[in-house]
């Protein structure tokens, strides 16, 4: 199995199939890490389509000092931020779960149960839109997609300090919009 530096070489001499192999090697998890940020499941294939193709025309300038998934990522980053600030539609909350298809249900719990949790994961989607671009991206970068602090700053380009206080500034965020959501089953 060749190695990403390898298909990168290939791809830049024209050898497309090359730059097929880092799609197939990197587009899911590219693509579920954005359902997250963007929280549609049709924005984040159009958002990954992008960046792919981004990412293969601006193969050459690729500087090989991170990652390729970390380069591709942060091209996937930016089409998101630029499409929500075009788009910037206001999204009801069953369009956002219709949308994103993201309800974890244990077929084994009875009815009323799988409601509750229907419902508590539409107040996390909900708590989770109402997170700024930069803190969403940091958290799901985090907490969804296992990335080490390292990674995300390459990402994000930014300093770790600056990923600590906001993935910080962040869980606050979260827990303080669902305060009470999950405190109401344990009593």
């Amino acid at each position: 199995m060749k190695d990403d530096a390898q298909l990168i070489d290939e791809a830049i001499a024209g050898d497309s199939a090359a730059f097929g192999q880092l799609v197939t090697r990197y587009q899911d998890r590219l693509y579920n890490t954005l359902v997250h940020v963007v929280g549609s499941t049709d924005t984040a294939y159009d958002v990954v389509q992008d960046a792919l193709v981004r990412a293969f025309v601006k193969l050459e300038t690729f500087e090989r000092s991170s990652a390729f998934y970390t380069w591709l990522y942060r091209i996937a980053f930016n089409v998101a931020i630029s499409r929500r600030r075009r788009e910037k539609p206001a999204v009801s909350v069953e369009q956002s779960r219709e949308t994103s298809g993201h309800e974890p249900i244990d077929h084994g719990d009875p009815p009323a149960a799988r409601l509750e949790q229907q419902e508590r994961a539409v107040q996390v989607q909900t708590a989770l839109a109402t997170l700024t671009e930069e803190h969403r991206a940091i958290l799901i970068l985090r907490e969804v997609d296992g990335c080490p602090y390292e990674q995300i700053a390459e990402i994000l380009d930014l300093p770790i300090g600056t990923i600590r206080s906001r993935l910080h500034r962040a869980r606050l965020q979260l827990r303080d919009q669902l305060k009470g959501v999950f405190q109401e089953g344990v009593s």
